[in-house]
């Protein structure tokens, strides 16, 4: 056999050009279908002989080769550009090789692929037609296919000897459409950017223009007697174009009515038109001229400032939920800050702000009821307690301080000083003439001989009463503060601690 002839767009001028020697007798009734829409017949071992366009006839290479105007017979297989006539208003794809898909495999990876086969597949009620296309596509038996503007065409070989002229129709976009689409891609660099590397940004699918088929918009036809539709054949080359339009969007632009030179020749010419846009066309900059703002002008003036609430409001209550945190703790923080906020409002100072962290997380346990080492307290006082590096037990003591004296309180319990003579000398004496046992000085703290009570000075000038077990050196605030060392160890001594003027009894086990 000789070499097939290239490609062409010419029409066969008599019906021996469409019937050449040699090729036999269809076997459906010409009535059915129309001798000018079926391509010759295909050689046991040649090529396919198929349109190269719209009612043109050609010569494709081997099956699996492709056969674009001006190739031979052993060129790379497709896709591949074709012949273009005008602005690339015609493009012809050399048939895809068998193998590069399997029937169940996509045919499409790209979004607006897979938008064209789900239009296809929404037209079709016969999914055992769409089946067989599936298959033909996936077995090279689609041959050359042209795309020219509302028009797909190529041959499909079914069961029998001749290919079908099989044709895919859609609607061409008006020049109204066009202008919004090139509108939209050139209002953004990223966008062209994205079209010259073969990509179809989402945002151009959604500017208003139907670029992408939808239910309906696909009208196929086929010179196959099957009245499905769509057919076999119709499906199969519906199936093998969405394989081009993954490679190549601009596949669907010329589907669509615009080449791709002339549309990146328009996009051009619009982005540098947005380039060279005069300065003053922009909106001015938001904001005050500096004349406008050191111009000399008479102010308002201000509102009276609202009246200080009588008291702070009481928080909404905290419901509550499995892993959150506890209601009540919440409850006392928002307590808290109101109280904050109010003092802060009414006098202009805010006294919590120059605690310490370990003073602060004191004054937060002292402010819930309990001692914090049983019951609800204890997750709150592990957390304080945590949050400033100490243990549950140290802020249980520092509460117990805090309770006894504020700020003042938690530093005679953790600072010892030596106070100046005077008032720490009369201590001594003033408890022996109230019958108590000699004290034992040290800095700041007379402590009684059988070590079960103890008088701290603070430096605010009142003594601090604390009691311990005897021998344990354990001590923990008791009592009310008071300028009278004998009235501060009698407070004590009333409260319940430890009992008698010589101090024998032990008193309540400090908690």
């Amino acid at each position: 056999m000789g070499a097939p002839a290239p490609l062409t767009h010419s029409a066969p001028h008599s019906a021996a050009e469409a019937h050449p020697p040699g090729a036999p007798v269809r076997d459906e009734p010409a009535d059915d279908v129309p001798d000018g829409d079926e391509a010759p017949r295909v050689p046991r071992r040649g090529g396919i002989r198929g349109g190269a366009g719209e009612g043109g006839r050609g010569r494709i290479g081997e099956r699996g080769r492709a056969g674009t105007a001006g190739t031979a017979p052993g060129a790379a297989t497709g896709p591949a550009t074709g012949t273009g006539t005008g602005p690339e208003l015609r493009r012809t794809f050399g048939a895809l090789p068998p193998g590069l898909a399997t029937p169940d495999a996509d045919f499409a990876h790209t979004w607006w692929g897979n938008a064209w086969t789900e239009a296809l597949e929404d037209l079709s009620l016969d999914q055992g037609r769409l089946a067989r296309g599936r298959r033909y596509a996936a077995q090279g038996n689609v041959g050359a296919i042209t795309v020219t503007p509302g028009l797909v065409l190529a041959y499909v070989q079914g069961s029998r000897a001749r290919p079908y002229r099989t044709r895919i129709a859609l609607r061409v976009l008006s020049d109204d459409e066009w202008d919004r689409f090139l509108d939209a891609a050139a209002e953004r660099p990223g966008r062209i950017a994205a079209l010259l590397e073969k990509d179809m940004p989402h945002s151009l699918a959604d500017c208003g223009v139907d670029l992408l088929p939808g239910r309906g918009d696909l009208r196929p036809d086929c010179s196959c007697p099957d009245f499905g539709y769509p057919c076999k054949h119709a499906a199969a080359l519906c199936y093998q174009t969405a394989r081009l339009l993954d490679e190549d969007p601009f596949v669907l632009l010329l589907m669509r009515g615009r080449g791709e030179r002339e549309l990146l020749d328009e996009l051009s010419r619009r982005n540098a038109a947005q380039a060279a846009r005069p300065a003053q066309d922009a909106p001015p900059f938001p904001g005050v001229r500096a004349r406008d703002a050191l111009a000399p002008r008479q102010l308002q003036p201000l509102p009276p400032p609202l009246p200080t609430p009588p008291h702070p409001e009481h928080p909404p209550v905290y419901p509550a939920a499995p892993g959150g945190p506890d209601p009540f703790a919440l409850d006392q923080l928002a307590t808290d800050a109101a109280a904050r906020a109010h003092a802060l409002l009414a006098t202009g100072r805010d006294s919590v702000a120059e605690l310490t962290l370990w003073q602060d997380a004191v004054r937060l346990a002292a402010a819930r009821p309990g001692s914090g080492l049983t019951g609800s307290g204890r997750a709150l006082y592990a957390s304080l307690a945590s949050a400033a590096g100490r243990t549950p037990a140290d802020l249980a003591r520092a509460v117990a301080a805090w309770r006894q004296g504020g700020e003042a309180g938690l530093a005679v319990l953790e600072e010892y000083w030596d106070p100046p003579a005077g008032r720490f000398d009369r201590a001594r004496p003033a408890l022996l003439a109230a019958d108590f046992p000699a004290f034992r000085p040290w800095h700041n703290r007379l402590t009684h001989p059988q070590g079960h009570v103890q008088l701290r000075l603070g430096r605010d000038g009142l003594w601090y009463a604390y009691e311990s077990e005897p021998g344990r050196d354990d001590w923990w605030p008791r009592g009310t503060p008071d300028l009278d060392p004998v009235g501060a160890l009698t407070g004590l001594l009333g409260a319940g601690g430890a009992s008698g003027a010589d101090g024998t009894g032990t008193g309540p086990e400090p908690g």
